[in-house]
């Protein structure tokens, strides 16, 4: 039984791990790209910088759908090693992407319009934020292809290949960016095409990948249709779940922020910081979930259920270890790593009055990682959706049946209760219907 245990704790770590550390370098990008514009002598780089990330990254969150929704139904299919539909599903993936990255495109003046009319900004930052925002927005072919890519490789078990891409992308963007501003004088424009060339970089890396390490598979690319009604029909319907339920989390996630803005400047950095250490939890869990995305597909897709379960109970012994982690970690040194952030001590202390809603962040959030990585490894999109619909709903009416009597207090209570029932709600659906 020991050995049982060992291994499947061996195939989870074997993709956990890399999704890890993919999972921190994504945001290296962004911090690559405000630390050069720190050092050119002028605040509104920064803050074009800042603009722009932060309106990408928002869009990108909201088609994370692909990804996903790739990772899951991609799993099935090798469980079940049916070739040729794996082979299908990435065709069908990428077809998607870049038929959504065409309608960026083309609605790029909108987009732009619209967004920095609900932005407050200087003239000089909202200049420099629109020329990084047209040079940026012609990566989104590279980076919604990416999703699908990195969706599949998941989905084929293989996480490795996406840390790799997400390693050369942040040294590509680098190097390109320090070139473009420092020895062509670009500034702000220098920064967005080094981002643009490193998101092509890996796009292109992701082919070569699959080009090289999945060669067997090119001789299905021409074989069937791709596109079929019965293939496409699920495809949306997985992936129509998926985007609703980012929709939710999405409105809950800028809700907390500009809520917490409306309680003035310290309160909102409080807020801000705290939620790194929340982040920092994401990014572990995330790769635990991207597991239970892999192996509960795979195993599904093979029909093996005593495999199934044994994965789900390992996944949870997982989780529950690292939420305990988590939570004497942040008990002990959370406040330290808060100095890290900043040296605002009025910050530092207020964020004592609200130190310990993060203490119960790990334990009330990490089941809902996991089981969102299982459902979308079953492809019961339906439940995640209806388990964040619950969430979200509970959210608001907590924050707005208590902020008249404790206002921050209300917003974080209301976060740890959504994290809390995103996982009862998935769980006691599942253990309802069940899944596989």
């Amino acid at each position: 039984m020991s050995l049982n245990i060992s291994f499947t704790s061996q195939r989870i770590l074997h993709i956990a791990l890399p999704s890890i550390v993919s999972n921190i370098t994504v945001p290296l990008l962004g911090l690559v790209d405000v630390t050069i514009v720190g050092h050119l002598g002028s605040a509104s780089y920064i803050g074009a910088i800042a603009i722009g990330g932060m309106l990408f990254n928002m869009i990108y969150w909201i088609f994370g759908f692909l990804r996903m929704g790739t990772s899951g139904l991609t799993a099935q299919s090798y469980g079940a090693h049916d070739l040729p539909e794996v082979t299908r599903i990435l065709l069908r993936s990428l077809g998607i992407s870049l038929l959504l990255a065409l309608a960026l495109l083309v609605l790029q003046y909108p987009i732009r319009i619209i967004a920095f009319h609900l932005i407050d900004a200087s003239p000089e930052v909202r200049e420099l934020a629109s020329l990084y925002f047209h040079i940026c927005i012609w990566g989104a072919p590279a980076t919604l292809g990416l999703y699908g890519f990195t969706g599949w490789f998941i989905g084929m078990q293989n996480s490795r290949f996406p840390m790799f891409i997400a390693i050369a992308q942040n040294v590509v963007n680098i190097v390109a960016s320090l070139f473009f501003v420092f020895a062509c004088d670009m500034k702000v424009a220098g920064v967005a095409l080094g981002t643009l060339i490193a998101q092509y970089a890996g796009l292109f890396m992701a082919y070569l990948l699959w080009f090289r390490y999945y060669r067997p598979l090119r001789k299905y690319v021409r074989q069937g249709a791709v596109f079929t009604r019965k293939a496409m029909s699920r495809f949306f319907q997985v992936n129509r779940d998926i985007f609703l339920r980012t929709l939710c989390l999405v409105a809950v996630t800028v809700f907390f922020t500009s809520t917490g803005a409306a309680y003035g400047d310290v309160t909102l950095a409080v807020n801000t910081l705290l939620m790194q250490l929340f982040t920092l939890f994401s990014y572990i869990m995330d790769g635990f979930a991207y597991a239970g995305e892999a192996l509960t597909g795979k195993y599904i897709g093979a029909r093996n259920r005593t495999e199934l379960l044994r994965t789900v109970r390992h996944l949870f012994g997982w989780g529950i270890m690292l939420s305990l982690a988590f939570t004497l970690l942040y008990g002990i040194g959370g406040k330290g790593f808060l100095g890290l952030l900043t040296n605002e001590q009025t910050v530092i202390d207020a964020s004592g009055t609200y130190f310990y809603w993060v203490l119960a962040i790990p334990l009330a959030g990490f089941s809902a990682f996991l089981l969102d990585g299982i459902c979308i490894g079953a492809t019961a999109t339906s439940i995640m959706l209806k388990g964040m619909f619950a969430a979200s709903a509970s959210f608001f009416l907590i924050y707005y049946t208590l902020h008249d009597s404790l206002q921050n207090h209300a917003l974080w209570m209301g976060f740890i209760v959504y994290l809390a029932l995103r996982g009862i709600v998935q769980a006691l659906l599942i253990a309802r219907k069940g899944i596989g």
